[in-house]
């Protein structure tokens, strides 16, 4: 008797044993199947370059996107490495995460088709201050500091030698005439140039006929990075390159706001390539780097 009781009681541990095990397999396969797809809804998601933060740029590059006009790219598609090949040719990460901007005379510029010593075309980013994805959404020089930090080298730039790495650029703003190119930072056969716009005579809006340039720094094709804030109105740069052993801190430039200026502005760094005599040209900039700050 006691010996068929104890068959009886091991017959239903090992029932229960089983019973447990194959309810257990059948909750794993669930956990497994809903973190399967878990993984690949996030693998689906951009995520964030720690050196830049894409949601606050969107890159425009001299292809024609049907109006004559560049084609601008947006984040999702940097940071999912979506580019077609086409764009691609002028864009592209580096396997040490630095990305090659590359850039010619196209005829496609960012305002529209243009001739030959005519416009200029450009591989560059321009910035969304706050990750809002709006052309329209930009910021004051009368209040709060505005910083960009652009850490980048110049790979070769054919004909004249010249081309933009980095600008605070002014959006056409209420009352006020034109979108002015404000403060341009130009990488010149190696030397780092401040070209920035002064105050224009009275009546006259903001434009180039009243810029200075101030060279700051020879560079070569060493990695660099540029510094420009506004503060109080007032604008600095920095420049440190350590290849060359610069290290310039912050130094005043110009006082925008005390002079009256007015306009809303947005940050632009990558190769704005000075030259438009001819379609063979090119020039080509590594982006290791950028960093902005609005406060």
């Amino acid at each position: 008797m006691k010996n068929t009781k104890i068959k009886q009681l091991t017959s239903y541990f090992l029932i229960s044993g089983l019973l447990f095990c194959s309810c257990s397999s059948s909750n794993d396969a669930g956990i497994n199947e809903e973190t399967a797809e878990r993984i690949e809804e996030e693998a689906q998601q951009p995520t964030e370059d720690q050196k830049i933060v894409w949601k606050n740029w969107y890159l425009s590059v001299p292809i024609n996107r049907g109006n004559g006009k560049a084609t601008s790219i947006f984040y999702k598609t940097i940071v999912n490495d979506a580019l077609t090949t086409a764009q691609s040719e002028y864009f592209y990460k580096n396997t040490d995460g630095s990305y090659t901007m590359f850039t010619k005379f196209t005829g496609i510029t960012t305002s529209g088709q243009s001739a030959l010593n005519d416009k200029y075309c450009r591989t560059e980013l321009r910035e969304f201050w706050r990750g809002n994805q709006d052309t329209g959404d930009n910021w004051s020089m009368s209040t709060g500091t505005h910083i960009l930090e652009s850490t980048l080298n110049v790979d070769f730039v054919e004909g004249n030698g010249r081309t933009i790495v980095a600008q605070i650029h002014g959006i056409e703003t209420p009352g006020l005439e034109g979108s002015p190119a404000t403060v341009k930072i130009r990488w010149n056969s190696g030397e780092i140039q401040i070209d920035y716009y002064t105050k224009p005579d009275s009546g006259k809006p903001w434009t180039s006929a009243f810029d200075e340039k101030i060279n700051v720094g020879f560079v070569g094709h060493d990695i660099f990075t540029f510094k420009i804030k506004i503060e109080n109105g007032k604008f600095y740069y920095g420049l440190v390159c350590e290849a060359k052993n610069i290290n310039t801190d912050y130094t005043f430039v110009f006082d925008y706001v005390g002079n009256g200026y007015g306009h809303d502005n947005y940050f632009k760094t990558g190769n704005y390539f000075g030259w438009n005599s001819d379609y063979k040209k090119t020039a080509q900039v590594t982006l290791h780097k950028v960093v902005t700050n609005h406060y």
